[in-house]
């Protein structure tokens, strides 16, 4: 069987067409270099070399095998190569599932980076629902998520990416929509448009919190699960809603955003799988660590 040491002496041999300058180049004696050669020739039924007691020149038969051994070498070594970088995250694959908003503020930023630092990386953005991404990435189907927070869960690695806070959504022609600062007391009795708990409850527990309901219930006419569907919904005159600040950047047309006295802040976590020993994560902490520490 053929095996790539005998490759490489071919191929030393030939761009040489001299068995001692070969054997230098090799690091072995010129008759273990003659034997391998002698082999090679065996192995294939081929004459490669047509030796001379001065010269050596390739058969017709041993300038094709150049050509192709060279393409064989190249590619054992451009593999060598991929298996390093793959091995310290400079390429490889990396799949991030997100809750739909994050693209408005901490996902744009997270990508950037860790494409600038990481270019031969490819990176897979996956928007889905805040309750499906612990899921997804206990299971392996995303590498990490970003969400607002999924708690204390087992066999989940949290960092902290992005904080922001919450703002009030209106309608142009609603009563608070003239007003520059909102405090709590301006929203009693408002008809709110809110996410179900459970679908994220760090932003529902930060709305909770600045309502001062302690431990009372929203007073919630309508439920969406999406940050952009709520903001559609106030847009509709139905109701008001406590978004993050981000949503601004969405400018729906008829809809205001006004800033909340001592507002509360929500964080952009993300996560992953403890176990998850994807070399392109460090990369993305690393990147995460950055974006972290741009917060103000």
């Amino acid at each position: 069987m053929v095996d790539l040491r005998h490759i490489r002496y071919f191929t030393a041999v030939a761009e040489t067409l001299h068995f001692g300058r070969a054997a230098e180049r090799l690091h072995v004696t010129q008759p273990a270099l003659s034997r391998q050669i002698a082999a090679l020739e065996s192995l294939l039924s081929v004459k490669l070399i047509d030796r001379y007691s001065r010269r050596v020149r390739l058969t017709h038969a041993g300038a094709r095998f150049l050509i192709d051994a060279r393409m064989i070498l190249a590619s054992v070594d451009q593999a060598c190569r991929n298996a390093k970088a793959a091995d310290a995250g400079e390429i490889g694959e990396l799949t991030i599932g997100f809750m739909m908003h994050a693209a408005f503020s901490s996902v744009p930023a997270l990508t950037r980076r860790l494409l600038a630092e990481r270019p031969g990386v490819r990176l897979h953005l996956r928007e889905t629902m805040p309750s499906l991404l612990v899921t997804e990435v206990l299971e392996g189907r995303f590498d990490a998520g970003i969400s607002f927070g999924p708690g204390h869960v087992r066999g989940l690695a949290t960092k902290v990416l992005h904080r922001e806070p919450l703002c009030l959504a209106a309608r142009a022609d609603h009563r608070l929509a003239g007003r520059m600062e909102i405090t709590p007391d301006d929203l009693a009795d408002e008809p709110l448009i809110a996410s179900p708990a459970d679908v994220a409850p760090a932003l529902h527990q930060a709305i909770v919190g600045y309502l001062g309901l302690d431990g009372q219930e929203l007073c919630v006419r309508l439920e969406a699960q999406l940050q952009q569907t709520i903001v559609g919904l106030v847009a509709e005159g139905i109701g008001i809603a406590l978004v993050p600040q981000s949503l601004r950047n969405l400018a729906p047309e008829g809809v205001v955003f006004r800033t909340l006295s001592n507002a509360p802040s929500v964080e952009h976590i993300l996560f992953w799988r403890s176990s998850n020993g994807n070399p392109v994560l460090p990369p993305l902490f690393k990147a995460a660590e950055a974006i972290a520490s741009s917060i103000g």
